[in-house]
């Protein structure tokens, strides 16, 4: 049956619009409150090998008063300046008559796919889709704040000539770069993948702002772990590749290449592969122990996380008698909620793939108590093939093992006077300082507060969470050889925690960083060992971002007179074969 539509004009649109987010989808396509655009389903390639998959006409974006050329939205701002030919692209243009961004009257569709402005709106758009899946109820279920002062992302299409793409904090940007091929160019912008992967990256950073300050792989490989999942569940979302992978694998997904490789035309070309990185692959947290590359530690993760989706399709499919494409409509949706909605569930610093995981079953815990089909046992069973946990603490976790061990709280406070506002929060923890392990000569700063309304299955809903993140600082002296040109100076091991309640004041979930020996060795060890394999690079302060050459996977700054290792997250030009490095190693200019 053909889309109907409600031809609304502007104003009725206008009047509409504040009302808008308690319709569902269905009725905002209806009423013309969310506009539909076409952009590439994949990438160019998949487009012209299989033009059934060309284009995704199902992009929609919710129409909201502040659209404007580049096009410009309350969270996006386009920003089409090439740094190499130091030129600045006119931007697609939004007519408000019809509804669309256009250039020179032209509507962008696939009819201007060669002109920078369809390059403009397609990376826009699909950036757009991907903001509303993580901040709907099926996923974080709140606003998501960007990890940089402001509330605009600049999203830059045609930054320069290179191999690459990347999320910039200090730039407050998504940098997309081109390269020449046989017969054409790559556009890094025009992949829908590479897109996702780098709005991951933004989105963690937003709502985890503090894991950019590590010199941990393992962090790193979280960062990167998250992007590639962030494509694979939003492609999962399109009915049309939901519909083709069901005729292609009959519902047996460990054949679905294509849903499991990444970045398909940036990795044919850049590496001779038909993607990027797999989710279908054998990595342990033991055959990843000796890599220094966070690219290939993430695919640890990645591959437990597709294991779950493998396993979930399966359990649909065959225990409980469902048809193929049902069977896999509830797997994504299950899937999506438990990725998803346990990132409230993490540490604000120094995130494990064992700190995940344990986030994964306690929120999947939260939304289905008894686990009749047993969904918990499916997952830790993929944690522990990976060694991500081990057969002991997977006996624990079968049980009534460590999710359930909260700290009992001798100083009582309302949920509402927590909630109230940080300093509130401050004194809730101050107050219960002996029962969370808290310094009494540290000042405890909340990084974070926030609520969230979050659905379970069958949009029923969750009650409402009050996550608080509090964090401190421990000095630390950088003393012996391994530090190199690092001896003698001081850096901080960020410590801390989240506390997750309910509506009633409950306490859901407790995570904890502490002041501990093991961590202190563990993080004095991360750092010598970025050191010792040329790992650490100065960070990129320039007018445009981190753009230049190789950039290091981690850099150097200095704050307050301490040294500070940062993560440098961005799409990876070579996956290399040296396994103690894994990554181009950076050389100092001479």
């Amino acid at each position: 049956m053909a889309k109907r539509t409600v031809k609304l004009g502007i104003k009725d649109i206008r009047g509409l619009y504040a009302t808008s987010r308690f319709l569902g989808t269905k009725t905002r396509e209806t009423l013309g409150l969310s506009i539909p655009f076409e952009v590439y389903f994949q990438d160019p390639v998949v487009a012209a090998e299989h033009p059934d998959f060309g284009f995704d006409e199902d992009c929609c974006v919710d129409w909201e008063p502040g659209l404007a050329d580049g096009p410009t939205s309350a969270r996006f701002a386009v920003v089409d300046y090439n740094s190499d030919t130091d030129m600045l692209a006119p931007p697609a243009q939004w007519n408000e008559k019809k509804l669309k961004f256009v250039h020179d009257d032209q509507v962008l569709d696939r009819t201007a796919k060669e002109t920078l402005q369809f390059h403009q709106l397609n990376v826009w758009a699909i950036l757009q889709r991907a903001l509303r899946f993580f901040e709907g109820a099926d996923c974080l279920g709140r606003r998501i704040p960007w990890g940089f002062e402001g509330n605009r992302l600049l999203v830059v299409p045609h930054a320069g000539y290179g191999q690459n793409a990347y999320y910039d904090r200090r730039s407050k940007s998504l940098q997309f770069y081109y390269f020449d091929k046989e017969g054409g160019q790559v556009f890094t912008c025009l992949s829908t993948d590479i897109v996702h992967h780098e709005f991951g990256h933004a989105v963690l950073d937003g709502i985890r702002p503090l894991l950019n300050e590590s010199a941990s792989v393992e962090t790193a490989a979280f960062h990167e772990f998250f992007g590639d999942l962030t494509a694979i569940l939003i492609i999962l979302r399109n009915n049309a590749f939901r519909k083709r992978l069901v005729q292609e694998t009959n519902g047996d997904l460990s054949e679905a290449q294509r849903l499991a490789g990444v970045a398909e035309e940036f990795g044919r070309e850049v590496t001779g592969q038909n993607y990027l990185r797999s989710a279908i692959n054998e990595s342990t947290m033991e055959t990843a122990a000796s890599t220094a590359s966070p690219h290939k530690m993430s695919q640890v993760m990645t591959g437990a996380m597709f294991d779950i989706l493998l396993d979930l399709s399966k359990h649909y499919l065959e225990r409980r008698g469902g048809k193929a494409l049902p069977a896999l409509w509830n797997t994504i949706q299950r899937m999506q909620r438990m990725a998803i909605q346990s990132l409230d569930f993490l540490p604000p610093c120094d995130v494990t793939f064992k700190d995940y995981a344990e986030a994964v079953l306690r929120a999947e815990e939260l939304a289905n108590p008894r686990d009749p089909h047993g969904y918990r046992n499916l997952m830790i069973k993929a944690f522990v093939k990976r060694g991500i946990f081990s057969e002991d603490e997977a006996a624990m976790l079968t049980g009534d093992g460590y999710l359930h061990d909260r700290p009992s709280m001798t100083i009582f406070h309302s949920i509402d006077q927590i909630g109230a506002s940080r300093v509130d929060a401050y004194r809730y923890l101050d107050d219960n300082r002996g029962c969370l392990g808290l310094p009494d000569n540290r000042d405890i700063i909340v990084s974070d507060l926030y609520s969230a309304e979050k659905y379970a299955r069958q949009a029923r809903r969750l009650p409402r969470q009050l996550v608080l993140e509090y964090i401190w600082r421990e000095d630390v002296l950088l003393e012996g050889a391994r530090f190199g040109r690092f001896d003698g100076v001081r850096t901080t091991m960020l410590c801390g925690g989240t506390l997750v309640f309910d509506e009633n004041g409950t306490l859901l979930w407790s995570v904890e960083k502490p002041d501990s020996e093991a961590r202190l060795e563990q993080f004095l060890n991360d750092i010598a060992q970025r050191i010792g394999s040329g790992q650490i690079g100065p960070a990129f302060d320039g007018e445009h971002g981190m753009l230049g050459g190789f950039m290091a996977p981690f850099s150097e700054r200095v704050v307050d007179n301490t040294l500070r290792i940062e993560i440098t997250p961005h799409l990876s030009l070579n996956e290399g074969d040296d396994e103690t490095q894994g990554e181009r190693q950076w050389q100092p200019s001479s």
